[in-house]
């Protein structure tokens, strides 16, 4: 009977141990399945067409630089004042890689703006200009001369590069659209402006001894002050003017620009006209801006001279330039509305707290430190809204405004 009872108690532990054991394995077995099809569905997606070599990366072939052999030189003349031909020099960088030319170093016009001979090599770092585009054109100082048969003949720069050897581009400044379809051909312009433009290390120097004596003394704001002849003429901006200012402003028109026909009294009125220096004080006032603000000026001749500074200076006492802050520069002195007088006022805008433009419409200057300062890291700028501001200003003639006439701030 014991050995019955334990036979059936041994029989009832036997088939629970098989069940057990064959749920275990069945799972084991599901469990397999299922990695073994993962397994295979990696397997199929990740499986190249052909078997995967080992390759060594050549570092020369994904950096490359141009090429030896180009199909001839690129010579080109770049007008107008410095910021200007700021541009054409980045246009003419993207014009030597778009057409693989060599680029010679380009020449700035001494004549049409500011009758300054320094040329590149007297602002620019040259050096530094050819190392940091070494890996996108190929730059040289001047075109080479040919010898041959003994003799020394120079390669003249004619309208077809690919049977003279050289192409000559003057006036150069906007030849190239600013809207290109190619992020890599946009990179360049950048690379050109914000890194291999640099000023020669006694600009730098310069311009870093006048920041530090602003510095000293707290925060400051730079404004480039864009009411000069040329820009009011260029604009039509002739309604705020005697009848004897508008002569001279409708002469420098006719004999400098192209003939269009204006409507003068309405250009302030659609935002066309630099802001004058009173409506620049009254926009400060209007931000809250007191009359302790250091200010720094970045201008040329201002047209009408003391008549519309003094409302301004009334507002903002504490305004300097270049030559006030630095009065001691014997560079400066001759040179304060010359090339060099720019760079200055370009470096010192750029590194300001804050930066103002007066004007922004086909201003080089205001705009290349727009990009600028936002390529550096987002710098504070204020534009105003000149469109915006017009009914509330009003006539800038008159200095019994007060802040809350002025509206439209914009951006």
């Amino acid at each position: 009977m014991r050995r019955l009872g334990s036979h059936r108690i041994h029989g009832k532990t036997g088939g629970a141990g098989t069940k057990g054991t064959v749920a275990k394995l069945s799972i084991g077995v599901i469990v397999l399945l299922i990695c073994t099809f993962s397994l295979l569905f990696s397997a199929n997606i990740r499986r190249d067409p052909e078997p995967t070599r080992s390759s060594k990366i050549n570092m020369e072939e994904l950096w490359e630089t141009p090429t030896e052999e180009t199909n001839g030189y690129l010579r080109v003349r770049c007008n107008g004042g410095l910021n200007q031909q700021r541009s054409a020099i980045c246009n003419a960088v993207l014009t030597a890689r778009i057409m693989n030319a060599t680029l010679v170093l380009p020449e700035l016009d001494a004549n049409s703006f500011w009758h300054d001979d320094s040329g590149f090599q007297g602002i620019y770092d040259v050096e530094h200009f050819i190392e940091t585009l070494k890996y996108d054109v190929k730059i040289v100082g001047k075109i080479p001369d040919v010898h041959k048969n003994g003799k020394t003949k120079k390669i003249k720069a004619f309208q077809a590069m690919k049977e003279h050897s050289a192409i000559y581009l003057t006036p150069f400044s906007h030849r190239l659209a600013e809207e290109i379809d190619n992020a890599e051909y946009q990179r360049l312009r950048c690379r050109v402006n914000y890194h291999a433009l640099r000023f020669k290390p006694h600009i730098m120097k310069l311009s870093e001894s006048i920041i530090d004596k602003l510095r000293s003394q707290g925060h400051f704001m730079s404004i480039h002050l864009r009411f000069e002849m040329d820009m009011l003429a260029f604009a039509g901006c002739f309604d705020i003017f005697n009848p004897e200012e508008q002569k001279i402003l409708k002469k420098y028109r006719k004999e400098n620009f192209a003939e269009k026909r204006l409507i003068y009294n309405e250009r302030r009125a659609i935002g066309k006209c630099p802001l004058t220096p009173e409506e620049v004080g009254l926009i400060l006032r209007a931000m809250r801006f007191d009359n302790s603000t250091r200010i720094y000026l970045a201008a040329g001749e201002l047209f009408g001279g003391e008549r519309f500074m003094k409302p301004f200076r009334t507002l903002f006492p504490r305004l300097d330039n270049h030559s006030s802050v630095d009065p001691s520069s014997e560079e400066l002195s001759p040179n304060s509305q010359g090339l060099i007088g720019s760079a200055v006022d370009y470096m010192v805008c750029l590194m300001s707290d804050i930066f103002m433009p007066t004007y922004d419409g086909p201003s080089n200057f205001a705009n290349n430190l727009l990009g600028h300062r936002l390529y550096h890291g987002f710098r504070t700028t204020i534009r105003p809204d000149r469109k915006g501001l017009a009914p509330g200003v009003g006539d800038s003639d008159s200095t019994s405004q007060t802040d809350s006439t002025v509206v439209g701030l914009g951006r």
